[in-house]
C-alpha cells in the first residue's frame, strides 16, 4: 500500500525533526520533504508533488496564506494542512479563505495529527477540537446578547447563496466570478445578509453557517 507522502514546513528545525519523528511511527505515512521558510515549501511542492503539506504560519519570506494558495491553484491534488500555535479565529478563517484543508494546533495530541492527515488525504478536512469549541462558545455567548436568533429566514434565496459560498473560503471576487454578478453586487448583498442577521466579521459568518448548517462541520476524530 503506498504511503500518504508529506511536506513539512517550519521554520524551527527542532520542530521539524519531532514532527518528522512522530509521523515516521505511521506505517501509512512519509515525511518525503522539509522546507525551513514559505518559499522554499512553495518550490518543493511543485517539485516533490505530496499528498498533504504541512504549514506553519508566520516563517520568514511570503506569506504562509499566500503560499498555501499558490499550492492549492497550482496543484488542486496536494492538501494543505496549517500546523500552528496561534488559536486565532481569523486566521482560522483566514485559512478557509486560502483553500486549506485542515487547521490543527501545535499543541495537540500525535494521534490528532496523524488523524488529520489521514482525513485530509481522504478528501476530508479537520478542524482541532479546541478550535471547534471555541467557535461554538464564542457563537453561544453572542446569541446570549441579543433578544433571540438571527432568521435565516430572513434572507433572500441570492443572499443565501452568497453566505454559503462566503462560508466555505471564496473571496468576494470569487463569488461574483461563479454567480456571474459584478463585484459591487456580491458586496451588497455580503452587507444586506451581514445586517439581517447581526454579523460584523468573517469569523461570525462561518459560525453562524455552521450553526445553520449551511456548510458541513469539519470532520474530527
Amino acid at each position: 500500500m503506498s504511503k500518504i507522502r508529506i511536506l513539512l514546513a517550519d521554520d524551527h528545525t527542532l520542530f521539524r525533526q519531532g514532527i518528522k519523528t512522530l509521523l515516521a511511527a505511521e506505517s501509512d505515512m512519509e515525511v518525503v520533504g522539509e522546507a525551513a521558510d514559505a518559499a522554499a515549501a512553495a518550490d518543493k511542492a511543485t517539485e516533490l508533488k505530496p499528498d498533504v503539506v504541512l504549514l506553519d504560519i508566520g516563517m520568514p519570506g511570503p506569506s504562509s496564506f499566500e503560499v498555501a494558495r499558490q499550492i492549492r491553484r497550482n496543484r488542486p491534488d496536494t492538501k494543505v494542512v496549517f500546523l500552528t500555535m496561534y488559536d486565532d479565529e481569523d486566521y482560522l478563517v483566514e485559512s478557509m479563505e486560502v483553500g486549506a484543508n485542515g487547521y490543527i494546533l501545535k499543541d495537540s495530541p500525535a494521534s490528532q495529527l496523524a488523524s488529520a492527515v489521514r482525513d485530509v488525504f481522504r478528501g476530508g478536512s479537520y478542524l482541532s477540537p479546541r478550535m471547534l469549541s471555541q467557535l461554538v462558545h464564542d457563537f453561544r455567548s453572542r446569541v446570549k446578547t441579543t433578544d433571540r436568533l438571527p432568521r435565516f429566514a430572513s434572507l433572500t434565496p441570492r443572499e443565501k447563496e452568497v453566505l454559503k459560498m462566503l462560508a466555505e473560503g471564496n473571496s468576494v471576487k470569487e463569488v461574483a466570478t461563479q454567480l456571474d454578478l459584478s463585484v459591487k453586487t456580491v458586496e451588497a448583498h455580503k452587507f444586506n445578509l451581514m445586517r439581517k442577521l447581526g454579523i460584523h466579521n468573517k469569523a461570525q459568518l462561518v459560525q453562524y453557517a455552521i450553526q445553520k448548517k449551511v456548510i458541513k462541520l469539519p470532520v474530527l476524530s
